[in-house]
């Protein structure tokens, strides 16, 4: 899988854990979205395998790291093919379980012309994931490198597991997304808050429409204790935030036809390269091309680059 890796990426295979949501996709394209009591007809529809956390799992996967995943699936047909496609990839699949008598998380997407997409997930089984859960994981995300965490499972398991890494000494990197009212000191202790525009704007509840919006909102989020953060800016690129000071990451540019996913592969790759001991603003410039790469295909993980089409793309663009 890292067939194009160079010695210095090849010295280090990271182990990431992640803690999170496992949904299917349901995604619908269309000319536009329907008015209130309209119907229309769609241009195409795919199924897929999805939810946040089981995104970031692949796009670590793909990209090389050895990856374990914590998720609830439902006892309906698409929890033992959820599990499956894990396994398939290769992510350890060992503490997926069914809930009995819950559905699956599944999440309908409807996507216009120009790669906008609009989402509506019901969790489903993943609000089953309780903490109880991590600590039946636990000797298994002890040996993580890093554990990645969203906001489609309970919070109170999202800030259990974070104390459970600070505790153990793990690199944590939380993406709150979809974004909802938070207890800011839960996750203090993280080492990466990593939200797009529109999550940023939700949780600081200032406006998040351009570089300069996006500095201030960065700067509110640190002044609350939040160690370090990275505001993903779609074709913008991104912001790395921390004590020191702020830098722009820009984008690649890119031929979008479907962005849905494309933060999962941003966090996914993040997480893998910085693991590799790349030093954090070519972890993001990596990431960002990742994600973008990801937009020039439908649908979320079947979308995803392996690691050898990624460092083709990447000594492509990057040469001298």
């Amino acid at each position: 899988m890292c067939a194009g890796c160079n010695e210095k990426i090849m010295a280090k295979r990271p182990r990431i854990a992640v803690v999170g949501s496992a949904n299917v996709d349901l995604t619908t394209f269309a000319d536009q979205f329907p008015k209130p009591g309209e119907t229309i007809f769609g241009r195409k529809f795919d199924l897929g395998f999805g939810g946040k956390g089981a995104n970031q799992a692949v796009a670590a996967r793909l990209c090389g790291a050895d990856v374990f995943m914590v998720a609830r699936v439902g006892d309906d047909l698409f929890g033992p093919s959820t599990i499956k496609n894990f396994q398939e990839l290769g992510i350890d699949a060992t503490h997926v379980r069914q809930v009995a008598g819950v559905s699956s998380g599944v999440a309908p997407i409807f996507v216009d012309p120009s790669g906008q997409n609009r989402i509506i997930v019901v969790k489903g089984a993943n609000d089953e994931l309780k903490p109880a859960g991590v600590e039946a994981a636990a000797e298994m995300l002890k040996r993580a490198d890093c554990i990645v965490l969203q906001f489609e499972i309970p919070l109170e398991t999202v800030y259990y597991t974070i104390k459970f890494a600070r505790k153990h000494g793990i690199r944590c990197i939380l993406n709150p997304a979809p974004a909802q009212p938070m207890d800011v000191k839960a996750i203090t202790d993280l080492d990466y808050f990593v939200p797009n525009e529109s999550e940023a704007e939700a949780i600081s509840g200032m406006p998040v429409r351009n570089l300069d919006d996006a500095k201030r909102c960065a700067g509110k989020l640190l002044a609350s204790g939040i160690g370090r953060v990275i505001i993903t800016l779609g074709a913008n690129g991104s912001l790395l935030a921390g004590s020191e000071g702020m830098q722009h990451v820009p984008a690649f540019s890119m031929k979008s036809v479907d962005s849905t996913g494309a933060g999962d592969a941003f966090i996914g790759s993040f997480a893998t390269f910085l693991g590799e001991g790349l030093p954090e603003q070519e972890a993001v410039m990596r990431a960002n091309l990742y994600a973008g790469l990801s937009t020039t295909g439908v649908g979320t993980q079947k979308s995803f680059y392996d690691r050898t089409r990624f460092d083709a793309e990447w000594g492509a663009r990057t040469k001298s």
